[in-house]
């Protein structure tokens, strides 16, 4: 009998190092209603609201229940999480005494309020009202200057995390699209990671079998619960996996995009993630194999992507995100400067095509030692 290890080809018998992280997770339906008790388990009497335009009247319904732990808004967070704005609230932490910080929204308020726990170890409170995931890492990306850099640190890790279904029902179905594959793009790569585990690879696997089953039926029904339901808890498990394990050449391609030609951050790692996965695949053919699976496709897994990016209405290159084809070469150069770690060596002229295949909006091809 032909015994077949595990995810990933790992054994019981195969080294592997996986830590978890500390952060309080509660998934539901009406889950913000906890805050009020959060901020208290938390001992929080001065609490900060951020969020943006978009969730002002959920922010006024947390205030409320917060009652005399609420201290103060602000409401100017931005994509990329800019220096310029942290000091700015960092100003209002310090003149309102804030102990605690409730953050509502996606990936942007969800960056400020880490930002101010890097510089002031505040207890955090996130409400993710997107499928951005980075709530559930101890990842901060920041831009100064036009360069967008992160890191990693434990004091930007959100204490607690309350996923409520509801406050994604109303997120635009076309938003909706893009945020669930910038999450599943945290899956993928988590499962070629350096320091992949079986643990995260399974977590990663059923991440992408949420998502994209979840996309396209809330591209056609945006208020589908089950399928809303489904991409939420698909985009926890992806933050998970972000939070856990290294990224590699589809996210530093994303931050270099984002950052320095300013960029929206979901559709930006929407537009990519087929292009890098391509890149990769002729060093990962077993996760490959798992990926195929997942997406239900008998072969070609970054096809398979870049058909739910038309199913979805993703945009259909960088091109049409406001890129100039002459900012290519420059984010080639960029990509090479500084490389995360990659399963595939990096060559400047396959990345020169990845780049312009990608700002085209073509399909991505097939690179070297692909079938």
């Amino acid at each position: 009998m032909t015994y077949q290890a595990g995810p990933g080809g790992f054994s019981t018998i195969s080294p592997f190092t996986y830590e978890a992280l500390p952060t309080r997770v509660l998934f539901g339906s009406g889950t913000r209603a906890q805050v009020a008790a959060e901020a208290a388990r938390l001992d929080l009497s001065r609490v900060l609201v951020l969020h943006g335009p978009p969730h002002a009247g959920v922010a006024r319904q947390c205030e409320s229940e917060l009652g005399a732990r609420y201290a103060g808004t602000f409401d100017g967070a931005r994509m990329h999480t800019p220096v310029e704005v942290t000091e700015i609230a960092l100003e209002q932490v310090a003149k309102q005494r804030i102990d605690g910080i409730l953050a509502i929204g996606g990936g942007s308020t969800t960056g400020l309020a880490k930002a101010i726990a890097l510089r002031t170890d505040l207890p955090q409170i996130v409400l993710p009202t997107t499928y951005a995931g980075s709530e559930m890492t101890p990842i901060l990306g920041e831009t100064r200057d036009g360069l967008k850099t992160t890191l990693r640190s434990l004091k930007v890790l959100p204490e607690t995390v309350i996923y409520d279904i509801d406050l994604t029902m109303d997120l635009p179905a076309a938003l909706s699209g893009v945020s669930g594959m910038n999450a599943m793009a945290h899956a993928v790569e988590a499962l070629y990671a350096r320091d992949a585990n079986p643990i995260v690879q399974a977590l990663a696997l059923q991440s992408v079998r949420a998502l994209a089953r979840a996309l396209p039926v809330i591209s056609e029904q945006p208020l589908h619960r089950e399928a809303r339901g489904d991409a939420l808890y698909g985009a926890w498990l992806a933050g998970i996996c972000l939070g856990t394990v290294g990224m590699a050449l589809h996210h530093k391609l994303c931050h270099t995009l984002g950052g320095t030609f300013g960029l929206p951050h979901a559709e930006t790692h929407a537009v990519i993630l087929p292009h890098a996965l391509a890149y990769n695949a002729p060093a990962i053919p077993e996760v490959m194999r798992q990926l195929c699976e997942a997406l239900d496709v008998t072969h070609d897994a970054p096809a398979a992507l870049h058909a739910i990016n038309r199913k979805i209405g993703a945009p259909a290159g960088l091109s049409a995100l406001g890129m100039a084809s002459d900012g290519i070469s420059r984010a080639v150069e960029l990509a090479l400067a500084n490389p995360y770690w990659n399963p595939r060596a990096l060559a400047r002229d396959e990345l020169m095509q990845l780049i312009t295949d990608a700002w085209r909006g073509d399909a991505p091809r097939s690179y070297p030692g692909t079938d």
